[in-house]
């Protein structure tokens, strides 16, 4: 038989592992007697862990919430999970508190753990961009977290950009998404009649909260899918650009790859490389291949090389065309 400590350990790892237990289930996997379960069970409660019992034929124990948190079991995969999951939180609203958990979770481990731990140094590298990000208030966060649980309207003041004023809206929540440097309300705008994205630094939820609705279905039904459809000018069920093409650039991938987030940039050779992205049309992904001082072949598809074509003849208009002075009448 185990050791009382160590029976103590595997029988909280288990409480944990699953929504409830009967006393038979919990006495087979430990290898002991229904009594010396029911006495484990009582070591736990002192301990301060929340057991409760559901008594009856088909009752059992189950680990509740209680009114602090106590001390928590991990093996050895989940605790490295977690601290990888820790090292990877970029976003400035929880780095300090993700930098603060890891640390202490890191100072409690046995050695043979701290060293698998860093080993698995994790450094995570915000897309480039100008300025940065800025710092998101956890309580706003907490608060539209709130509604979208509980499924109640959510009334607030949103700017769409920052010189605007803010206006009322009245919106579902749905899901809080995280995209690269910001954070996102994803939610059914009731004055639009349609899925928006609001950035949570531009909105002020006002309180109470509105009515309760029903969920509506998404489209496509993938949170992820949606919002980085969205974001690249689609219907959000395809996460896909709408308009993808592939061309050869008479430049090294290492100078072309950090300029097309999202692309796939294959060397080719010293000086070439072969680009695949997209963009939300056929004339903005071509100026966007064009931008690379260097010799450009459109391997396809043709609406691609049509908007090249077209490109090219506008370029070629501007440099041989007079310019219309602005006072004058249109003809």
């Amino acid at each position: 038989m185990q050791k009382t400590s160590s029976r103590l350990l595997a029988l909280l790892s288990l409480l944990q592992a699953r929504p409830e237990w009967s006393g038979d289930d919990l006495a087979e996997r430990l290898e002991v007697t229904v009594r010396t379960v029911r006495r484990d069970i009582d070591r736990l409660r002192a301990l301060g862990y929340p057991v409760a019992t559901d008594k009856g034929p088909g009752g059992g124990y189950r680990l509740r919430p209680g009114s602090q948190m106590p001390p928590l079991l991990f093996d050895d995969e989940q605790v490295i999970a977690l601290a990888v999951a820790l090292q990877s939180t970029a976003h400035p609203a929880i780095a300090e508190d993700a930098d603060r958990a890891l640390a202490t979770i890191r100072n409690v481990l046995p050695p043979r753990l701290r060293q698998r731990i860093d080993a698995l140094h994790v450094t995570t590298v915000r897309p480039p961009g100008p300025g940065a990000p800025p710092a998101q208030d956890l309580d706003l966060l907490t608060t539209v977290s709130t509604a979208i649980q509980r499924r109640e309207v959510l009334r607030l003041d949103y700017a769409p950009h920052q010189e605007a004023a803010p206006q009322p809206r009245r919106v579902e929540p749905h899901h809080l998404v995280a995209w690269r440097t910001h954070w996102y309300l994803l939610a059914w705008d009731l004055d639009r009649d349609d899925w928006r994205t609001f950035r949570t630094d531009r909105m002020t939820p006002r309180t109470p909260t509105g009515p309760r609705f029903t969920a509506r279905q998404l489209p496509g039904g993938d949170v992820s899918t949606f919002v980085t459809s969205r974001f690249r000018g689609s219907d959000g069920t395809e996460a896909a650009w709408p308009c993808q093409g592939e061309a050869i650039l008479d430049l090294p991938a290492s100078e072309v790859a950090p300029h097309t987030a999202g692309g796939i940039v294959e060397p080719l050779g010293p000086t070439r490389c072969r680009v695949i992205t997209g963009s939300w049309s056929w004339t903005t992904l071509a100026a966007s291949l064009g931008r690379f001082d260097a010799n450009l072949h459109v391997i396809g598809p043709p609406a691609l090389r049509q908007a090249c074509a077209t490109l090219a003849r506008r370029y070629a208009a501007a440099t041989t065309t007079e310019p219309r002075r602005l006072d004058a009448p249109n003809r």
